[in-house]
């Protein structure tokens, strides 16, 4: 695709979509199921850097359970068909010469926060300089990792213009449109979720629109503007988290007022227009995280944003808060707090989900620790060599066969569901459900 067929793109963007060779960059959560989609109507390639997790792929299994082995292994193509635009399906590769023939690439890479919540573009960057140096005139550079406002033309672009030598809006172009990936959800699919989209020049936007369009069946939604696609994705994430901050801090009077919060929110739940959040830990890649980058925009431009970082600090305490509510009930019990055994059930970041990124169970655990209590985890989801890699901790994918002083569910998984807690606890115990998940009579407290 060159510039002069750039020209005409305003005329003929169901044309030019159909010669498209798409390149997805990073292959987890969001990056797999876009690939997958695109693989079936376009020719895709998948690049990760990660060989392991190629290998895997390759051999069609997704460990991150986003993509079902059988859909995986029918779009996977194995053949050398580089110079085959009209072939559809997925190639996976670690090696960057595979997508050195695309036109449209998608950068699909994680954007986290370090120890101090401050932005890490670093995989952006790095993702940013891979596609510079296979850039060529015409091609489409799209991102869909979760940023601030301006990163894309202030950030990204640079990089881009700097590795491939070649001049933005003039030689090269490039698209934003955020994911909408739900870690776990069987239901709201990548194809079922509405996208924003957006393009560096009207042109493009329509393009990107239109090759969205082609394989998101809920449709699109055009943005005006790199920046206003770039914003509407942040604040998705800022405004549950502050939502979920507000029950949160609802939870913490109502305890006081010896008042069970979800009793309260089922009863105001009978209003037609009141919000459906409950309390909880906020953690995860998302609504833990991307409330920080926008406020990390904020001031920059002299701006100190008071409720969103109200809300994050908050919701970065709940951790600390149920492992001392969890504490006091045991003294009310007087079981000895020092050397007393606990079952925290779960340590993923959500339920139905191996993610453990940015997981607030980790804070419960570590809180529960500083009291000197001895702590197990049991977890049908996680990975025990992903969660030792990541948090140091060893966990247990069965369940122990001894009874505790305290179990804690910290994760709602289907499988804590079943469970027969009589044979977990000792005569004399607690048992505390920060999720509001097994039935009330069942439990000493929650959440």
């Amino acid at each position: 695709m060159n510039t002069d067929t750039i020209s005409k793109i305003n005329i003929l963007p169901s044309k030019i979509i159909s010669t498209k060779k798409i390149a997805i960059i990073g292959l987890g959560y969001v990056g797999l199921p876009l690939a997958v989609e695109f693989g079936k109507k376009y020719h895709t390639v998948g690049f990760d850097i990660n060989q392991e997790r190629v290998e895997e792929l390759n051999a069609g299994v997704d460990n991150t359970l986003e993509v079902e082995d059988s859909l995986l292994k029918s779009v996977l193509i194995k053949d050398d068909v580089s110079q085959d635009f009209n072939k559809k399906g997925l190639k996976i590769s670690a090696n960057s010469t595979d997508i050195s023939d695309c036109n449209v690439f998608i950068i699909t890479v994680p954007t986290p926060t370090d120890k101090h919540h401050r932005p890490v573009l670093t995989p952006l960057y790095k993702a940013s300089e891979t596609v510079g140096e296979v850039l060529k005139k015409g091609d489409i550079v799209i991102y869909e990792s979760t940023v601030y406002p301006g990163v894309t033309e202030e950030e990204c672009v640079p990089v881009l213009e700097r590795i491939s030598g070649l001049k933005f809006n003039t030689d090269f172009f490039c698209g934003y449109s955020p994911e909408r990936i739900n870690p776990g959800d069987k239901k709201h699919t990548v194809t079922k979720i509405l996208k924003v989209t957006s393009g560096s020049t009207p042109e493009i936007a329509e393009v990107v629109d239109q090759l969205y369009r082609s394989v998101i069946t809920a449709g699109t939604f055009k943005a005006s503007s790199l920046k206003v696609a770039e914003a509407a994705k942040v604040i998705e994430n800022s405004q549950r988290d502050l939502n979920i901050a507000f029950v949160n801090e609802l939870s913490k009077i109502f305890n006081l007022l010896g008042i069970d919060t979800h009793e309260v929110l089922e009863a105001a739940g009978t209003k037609w227009n009141f919000l459906p959040f409950k309390p909880g830990l906020v953690g995860g890649h998302c609504i833990g995280v991307d409330p920080y980058y926008l406020a990390q925009k904020a001031q920059e431009v002299g701006y100190h944003p008071e409720i969103i970082l109200a809300g994050r600090r908050l919701n970065d305490t709940m951790g600390k808060y149920v492992a001392g509510e969890i504490v006091k009930l045991m003294v009310r019990k007087d079981i000895r707090v020092k050397g007393a055994n606990v079952l925290m059930l779960g340590i993923t970041f959500k339920e139905n989900c191996p993610d453990i990124r940015n997981t607030k169970a980790i804070d419960v655990f570590h809180e529960l620790k500083s009291y000197d209590l001895n702590v197990s985890i049991y977890d049908p989801w996680a990975s025990v060599e992903e969660v030792k890699e990541e948090y140091g901790i060893t966990i247990t994918n069965e369940l122990p066969a001894i009874k505790y002083d305290t179990i804690v569910l910290t994760v709602a998984h289907n499988e804590n569901k079943t469970l027969d807690l009589s044979k977990l606890k000792k005569e004399v115990s607690v048992v505390y459900d920060v999720k509001g998940f097994f039935d009330k009579e069942k439990v000493d407290a929650r959440l």
